[in-house]
């Protein structure tokens, strides 16, 4: 292996010399306590900055064996890592100047959500730490200016690795907090199966943002507090007693007036399928992992999809056990993913009265007396929300403003009062008495039977490398082809946009034969990510990108979205 005296050697000898003299510069130098491996270098100082990782051994970095036992405690810490090491960097970013992106330093910006990333990888077995970033080599015009890149490799990447990566410069009491979060999260989603329950919230619980493009705490907001007859308490390994609100498995109806925090339930609830970091306000908001939001999707492309639970007997003869169309409405949309999200094994839906559309959730007696149900091919959601659980165990969390047909299958209904949450549910199932729910009769649900096995596209059989290019939350684009995420909302940062845009590439060339279905290439993509790593996506690439990690019905979402998927 190379030392750092040769790598300054070597920048002193192609210093003043043309842009590309730079790409000598890749391979594995030996520093004091590290090696730093320069993976890729950019084309030019305007390019994507090159990418290059750090590499500590297990007994160099020290990092005590009980703070990363499980994966929940290990993936915290690697998100605290890369945390510390982005705040060093932000402080060493640009000072070392030059054109374009020189003087860069960066690492992947972690949310509110601790996500497993590329970004930070701990080996368990061995205590081995790996930190990839991002470096803007240094020029004038497009000339190498070495002597700023060696201030950056030698001066100020140093001091960032010392601060961020080495266990005894660090709080071990912050360290040991972390990872005490992390287990006390994972205790709360093992309970929720062995106390029937879909979700829980604690007390004390911040779940309004700082704004509507704000991911923080909103200052001042109200703590959540438990109705009592919705209150458990559950016994913490490290926190305790912790007193919150349990919701139960089957049909939850959240209601109130405008602004009074129904939607910001949700939204809690949505992101409470990940972890969050310590002060975010919603680190006791936890969601059974499967959990799905549905929406309205008008425009999204639906492939060989089995939609005939909710909408029949269309005008055109149309089969709806194998439908397609590039162009869905907004009830056939929402039809979709309900049968997509059951399809991906979901044990938990998440609706919104004002994202879904309204005749998918539900007609009005006047209506239906005036447009017979002879006439109307879609079954409301409404007649299928009981079945759904009773039928196929699958719970339902709906926002209602509106519409008051719900009281009739909810089995408990939470009213938001100021952010306040009230167990309402005997007064509005009395009140509900006296307005008869129309549709009885009705055939029970099945689940969607369709098994769609997608077969790879030729695109894909060459040694060609395909373009890909991710474009934050809202999607990413895969030769060309787009795929719009925008409405994929628990999708929580662009690096998992990335990773799906991988999982479609990886799937292409190894997975889709025509006869795995769909539930099996996502199945076998994350089991891959599980085993692997996220770094096991990425074949042809110089430099393993930042990349986070999806869920599996994220992965599943995508896939459906793909409008080049070969079916």
């Amino acid at each position: 292996m190379l030392t750092s005296t040769d790598l300054q050697n070597l920048l002193a000898r192609i210093d003043r010399r043309g842009y590309p003299a730079y790409k000598d510069t890749k391979g594995a130098y030996q520093f004091p306590g590290y090696v730093l491996s320069i993976d890729h270098v950019q084309g030019d100082p305007f390019a994507a900055p090159s990418r290059l990782s750090v590499r500590v051994s297990g007994r160099t970095a020290a990092f005590p064996p009980a703070l990363y036992r499980t994966d929940p405690q290990r993936i915290a810490l690697q998100d605290e890592l890369t945390r510390r090491f982005g705040r060093q960097a932000e402080q060493a970013s640009y000072q070392a100047r030059g054109s374009g992106h020189s003087g860069l330093i960066a690492v992947s910006r972690c949310g509110q959500e601790v996500l497993e990333r590329t970004a930070c990888r701990l080996d368990p077995g061995t205590g081995d730490l790996l930190l990839r970033l991002e470096v803007g080599f240094p020029a004038n015009g497009r000339t190498i200016n070495a002597r700023e890149l060696e201030k950056i490799l030698f001066d100020l990447l140093p001091r960032c690795v010392q601060a961020s990566l080495f266990y005894k410069n660090l709080d071990p009491r912050r360290l040991q907090a972390v990872s005490d979060l992390a287990e006390d999260q994972q205790y709360i989603r093992r309970e929720l199966a062995a106390r029937g329950l879909c979700a829980f919230v604690a007390d004390g619980s911040l779940l309004p943002r700082a704004s509507g493009i704000s991911a923080l705490p909103l200052k001042g907001g109200v703590p959540f507090c438990s109705p009592p007859e919705l209150a458990v308490t559950l016994e913490l390994p490290h926190r305790g007693a912790l007193r919150g609100m349990g919701i139960p498995r089957g049909v939850t109806l959240i209601v109130g007036g405008g602004y009074h925090g129904k939607s910001t339930l949700l939204k809690a609830l949505e992101l409470g399928v990940y972890n969050h970091v310590s002060g975010d306000g919603r680190e006791y908001v936890i969601t059974d992992g499967t959990a799905v939001k549905i929406r309205a999707e008008d425009g999204r492309s639906i492939r060989d999809t089995d939609i005939s639970m909710f909408i029949n007997n269309l005008p055109n003869g149309k089969d709806t056990s194998h439908f397609s169309t590039e162009d869905a409405s907004g009830s056939t949309s929402q039809a979709a993913n309900v049968a997509e999200a059951l399809e991906a094994g979901t044990a938990l839906l998440l609706m919104d009265e004002d994202t879904s559309a309204t005749n998918f959730m539900v007609r009005d007696e006047l209506m239906q007396r005036v447009v017979h149900r002879d006439m109307e091919p879609i079954t409301p959601f409404i007649h299928r929300v009981r079945d759904l659980y009773d039928r196929c165990g699958i719970s339902t969390v709906l926002v209602a403003g509106s519409s008051g047909a719900f009281f009739h299958a909810a089995d408990h209904i939470v009213q938001m009062d100021r952010y306040v949450p009230r167990d309402i549910t005997v007064l509005a199932k009395r009140e509900a008495e006296a307005f008869p729910l129309e549709g009885a009769g009705l055939e029970p649900a099945q689940e969607p039977g369709s098994r769609r096995c997608p077969r790879p596209s030729p695109e894909f059989r060459g040694a060609e490398r395909v373009k890909l290019k991710a474009l934050g939350r809202d999607g990413v684009s895969v030769n060309r082809e787009t795929v719009d995420l925008r409405y994929v909302e628990q999708l929580a940062d662009g690096e998992q946009s990335a990773a799906l845009g991988y999982c479609l590439i990886y799937a292409q060339r190894h997975l889709l034969d025509g006869r795995r279905d769909l539930r099996q290439v996502a199945g076998e993509l994350d089991a891959l990510i599980q085993r692997r790593g996220l770094e096991s996506l990425c074949e042809d690439r110089a430099g393993t990108p930042f990349l986070a990690r999806p869920r599996l019905q994220e992965i599943f979402a995508c896939f459906n979205r793909y409008r080049g998927l070969n079916l």
